[in-house]
């Protein structure tokens, strides 16, 4: 385990740095969703109804860009993309399980901010 007190006072939180990579109201929950396996865009898009095209898409980019997803494009007529869990994502595994886990203990409806659309998360 890290020395939090020992640790350079400029180096940020370990748990700060997690949530900037995965925080955010959709990222968590397309990171649980590709646990199943690759997903195309329109898949997703129907795992999270509450998230507009352009958030999904600004999401799946920033996931990419923090090598937690891979993002396949095959040269096909119409175009044909798919996600799925890069190596960094699957280490990540365990804690979106816990998270999971967690919500199922708390039960539906306990969370303050459940306006619009919920996703549709199946363990």
């Amino acid at each position: 385990m890290v020395d939090l007190k020992a640790a350079d006072p400029m180096v940020s939180c370990p748990v700060e740095t997690t949530v900037a990579v995965i925080g955010g109201k959709w990222k968590p929950i397309l990171l649980f969703h590709l646990l199943s396996g690759e997903k195309r865009f329109s898949e997703l898009k129907r795992l999270v109804p509450g998230a507009s095209d352009r958030m999904l898409t600004k999401s799946l980019r920033e996931l990419e860009e923090d090598m937690l997803i891979h993002r396949e494009v095959f040269a096909e007529v119409p175009v044909r993309v798919e996600y799925r869990l890069a190596k960094d994502g699957e280490s990540l595994i365990p804690i979106l399980n816990a998270m999971s886990a967690w919500g199922l203990e708390r039960g539906p409806g306990t969370a303050t901010n459940t306006k619009g659309p919920r996703s549709k998360c199946e363990s």
